[in-house]
């Protein structure tokens, strides 16, 4: 509670004056002061907009005061970390390049890996940073480290990166570190199609951090995650999904589900077509082009199923100008296939040709593993000639 009380003051001083510099006390210390700067931050995991739309001014703010700062604070090594956390809280690397490095008590790994990763030289920071420990150093310091290190390594090294944003989160609980990571390994768990760790960050970032200033980009991460791997196409888990879901505004829920029984359509998923198409049905608007959208995935996961006459009646009853230009190859596709499934084999036989023409039979594709292969390959062969098409 002292800690808190003292940031709030730390707080006012740096927002109550044009004369910035004369109204913090000298006993300051960077660290004191990285600290005000951290607890600004945490404010807007919170959705705090205040603390968002003053914390660039409060950065350069504690630049300044760097700057000014008696050459023997920087012999402290709570100092020197600061400059570190400093720079990977969004601080100018050209500011800390004027700091004297000489008299810094940090080690150099630390400052010249946070230095290449703000600007830029990637590979140099994943250099420097790689072999760093986040939990044999300072918690404050370790958690921003695990972080950048878990932004580091995304694309090469996905389950390094995962675990070190593990370690953010176990280092800096209820932090903007914390919901920093939490939107990064979203999309990695995602990827990675480990769903059940997928549920546990998600619904961990709907207890703490729902209202966050970047609640925005942790939705977009969460949609990406779920839409462009097999997550969402197991019907088992379809409940899930829908609960996961239910968080999210009905727009872009209706947007999702739409996304969700495409996919499960091209890849034969139908019964998960089926799901998520009644799902958008509930969701979009009389006469909207969501709503045809919807029919076309429903009405195709019927006609390819088991309710062949009223799926087909669902497809002929669309009004096609109002699909998207992509889905219309598709609904072709999908018509025709249900004729051909009615169309009575040719003769070939003699004794085939005494016998009289059976009347075709409603074929059951749920239980034909041959033509279920064969509207797979169909659909995902139109995918393919249609996705440079796409809007």
């Amino acid at each position: 509670m002292i800690r808190l009380l003292r940031h709030a003051a730390l707080l006012l001083l740096f927002t109550a004056a044009n004369a910035f510099a004369q109204s913090v006390p000298r006993l300051d210390e960077p660290y004191e002061l990285v600290r005000a700067l951290q607890a600004v931050q945490d404010g807007i995991s919170n959705g705090d907009t205040a603390a968002h739309n003053s914390h660039i001014a409060l950065i350069r703010q504690i630049g300044n005061r760097f700057l000014a700062a008696d050459p023997g604070v920087w012999s402290n090594p709570q100092n020197g970390q600061a400059v570190v956390i400093y720079l990977l809280s969004g601080g100018a690397p050209q500011l800390v390049r004027k700091l004297p490095r000489d008299k810094m008590k940090v080690d150099e790994r630390l400052l010249n890996g946070a230095l290449a990763y703000v600007e830029g030289r990637q590979e140099e920071a994943r250099e420097l940073l790689k072999d760093i420990k986040p939990r044999t150093i300072p918690s404050g310091l370790g958690g921003q480290v695990a972080l950048v290190q878990g932004a580091l390594f995304a694309r090469a090294e996905a389950s390094f990166a995962i675990e070190r944003l593990d370690e953010a989160r176990l280092l800096l609980p209820g932090t903007l570190v914390e919901e920093a990571a939490l939107r990064r390994e979203i999309l990695l768990v995602g990827q990675a199609e480990d769903f059940e760790k997928f549920e546990f960050l998600t619904l961990a970032y709907i207890r703490h951090y729902r209202n966050s200033i970047y609640a925005g980009d942790f939705w977009q991460r969460f949609s990406t995650g779920l839409t462009q791997s097999n997550l969402a196409l197991d019907e088992r888990r379809f409940a899930r999904i829908a609960a996961l879901l239910e968080q999210i505004d009905r727009a872009s829920r209706l947007k999702l589900y739409l996304v969700i029984a495409r996919a499960a359509m091209v890849r034969g998923r139908l019964p998960v077509t089926r799901l998520a198409g009644e799902r958008a049905l509930t969701l979009s608007a009389d006469a909207s082009v969501e709503r045809e959208r919807a029919h076309f995935f429903r009405g195709a996961s019927r006609v390819l199923t088991d309710e062949y006459d009223g799926g087909l009646a669902e497809l002929k009853a669309l009004d096609r100008a109002k699909l998207p230009e992509r889905d219309v190859p598709l609904l072709n596709a999908t018509v025709q296939l249900a004729l051909d499934v009615r169309k009575p084999f040719a003769s070939g036989s003699a004794a085939a040709a005494d016998k009289p023409p059976a009347t075709p039979a409603r074929l059951d594709l749920a239980s034909s593993t041959g033509m279920l292969a064969r509207a797979q390959k169909q659909l995902g062969e139109l995918e393919l000639l249609t996705r440079d098409r796409r809007p």
